[in-house]
């Protein structure tokens, strides 16, 4: 069933988001008098095609991994005499500069939606408790301690543990002050801790935000049962068995699941002696553990998972939006996951933050599969976080990508002519060979998690 919703996933979330694209550039291409020559989502052979009655012929091709709008153009074969005035190249530059710009702001406008359906869909969340903070950690510095909630992070208001991520993300690699507003239990009056910052995860693969800080969220209490092995794991391997209750690890004695979680992350490819409890008798087990991720990011992989249990309500809030409130939060959304976009990119630019980081289709197939297998409000989050990178990404100002045309058509703005056929060449050339090099890196990283 995975698989299926991995597919039907990503068939949706690219045709969605493509389609819009192109529709921003076809809309407004229209409206500046501009003939559209065909119309397509995907690449290669057309599966569908029709054509309207202004003569526009639509595509539905068979590799979804981008589509395009084709105009008229001079530049791009004989026009005839009647329709130079629908050719693209004739039209003012302010309308090349709407007709260009059209595809992210599309892509925005679609964020815009999608997050204020999901604002109104509303949700649970769990509340931002600490469970345990690490001895010696940057949290148990700042005086960060167990039963605290998290409700602000950088004066930014935290309703759940997402939300503190996303506010930690934003100071990857960075240094200087990270403030922290809790509240003790039982209490509502907040207080606020300083949690002093230096190159804080930068270049680090896969980084952990909440967990470097030495912060644990508070968890109900699993059991150390079995109930889920990888066929292919250590677990499966060692022999362990589903039913098996885990009593130590090493000779130290576990009491819930988290503790045994904990342990192994920092033992990657390490043997470890595990002691069960099997139908009324004792067993030493001796495991080989695995190891996921890359460099410091490696952690210890067991292969094994326990039964889920209920969260206390208490620990639990509502959070939705009515229709009004929820155009608000849309806007504030886009705006701050446009900005953490920049800033991302900005700081990969800048060594901050590592490049193994970028994602390419199998990372986007994955997240699709699991955001649409986990309900519609995920869902809608993932596309409008996909539409909002696609937005910025395409406004980049690298030549052959929408910010590069309207780079060109800026500095002709500027000057009052165009740059020579020449210059633009080069441009295109070197554009080619960035958007290439980024996709074959984002590719390589997706094999690398595989």
């Amino acid at each position: 069933m995975s698989a299926l919703y991995m597919i039907l996933g990503t068939l949706v979330a690219l045709g969605v988001l493509v389609t819009f694209h192109e529709f921003g550039h076809f809309w407004v291409a229209r409206r500046c008098g501009v003939k559209v020559l065909r119309f397509s989502v995907g690449f290669g052979t057309p599966l569908l095609r029709w054509h309207d009655r202004q003569g526009t012929e639509f595509v539905i091709a068979a590799i979804p991994l981008g589509g395009y709008v084709k105009m008229l153009d001079e530049r791009e074969g004989d026009v005839p005499p009647a329709q130079l005035e629908q050719a693209f190249n004739r039209k003012s530059v302010r309308q090349r500069i709407a007709v260009v710009a059209a595809g992210p702001v599309a892509n925005f406008i679609l964020a815009l939606l999608f997050f204020w359906l999901v604002a109104m869909l509303g949700g649970q969340q769990v509340r931002p408790v600490i469970g345990a903070v690490e001895p010696g950690s940057l949290a148990a510095e700042a005086g960060l301690q167990a039963g605290q909630e998290i409700v602000a992070v950088n004066d930014k208001p935290t309703s759940g543990w997402a939300a503190v991520n996303l506010q930690l993300v934003r100071r990857l690699g960075e240094s200087g002050t990270l403030s922290v507003d809790v509240r003790e239990p039982g209490s509502t009056l907040d207080s606020q801790r300083q949690i002093v910052l230096k190159d804080w995860l930068k270049g680090v693969a896969e980084p952990d935000p909440i967990g470097s800080l030495g912060i644990r969220p508070w968890r109900p209490v699993l059991a150390p049962i079995l109930a889920q092995l990888d066929p292919k794991g250590p677990a499966t391997a060692a022999g362990l068995q589903i039913g098996d209750r885990l009593l130590a690890l090493d000779g130290q004695a576990l009491d819930d699941w988290q503790q045994l979680v904990d342990r192994l992350r920092g033992m990657p490819n390490r043997s470890v002696t595990l002691q069960v409890e099997r139908e009324g008798q004792r067993l030493d087990v001796p495991v080989t553990l695995a190891a996921r991720g890359e460099g410091e990011a490696r952690i210890g992989y067991l292969g094994a998972g326990v039964q889920g249990v209920d969260w206390p309500p208490e620990m639990l809030r509502e959070v939705s939006y009515g229709p009004v409130d929820a155009v608000a939060e849309s806007f504030k959304r886009t705006w701050a996951m446009s900005l953490l976009t920049l800033d991302s990119l900005k700081k990969m630019l800048f060594g901050e933050l590592s490049v193994k980081n970028l994602s390419g289709p199998i990372t986007i197939a994955k997240v699709a599969g699991a955001s649409a297998e986990s309900g519609l409000g995920d869902f809608l989050n993932f596309l409008a976080y996909l539409s909002i990178s696609l937005g910025v990404l395409n406004l980049l100002p690298i030549p052959v990508l929408d910010g590069g045309h309207l780079l060109f058509y800026l500095i002709e703005w500027a000057r009052g002519r165009p740059l020579s056929e020449r210059v633009q060449g080069w441009g295109v050339q070197i554009g080619i060979s960035l958007v290439v090099g980024v996709m074959l890196l984002a590719l390589v990283n997706d094999l690398g998690r595989l």
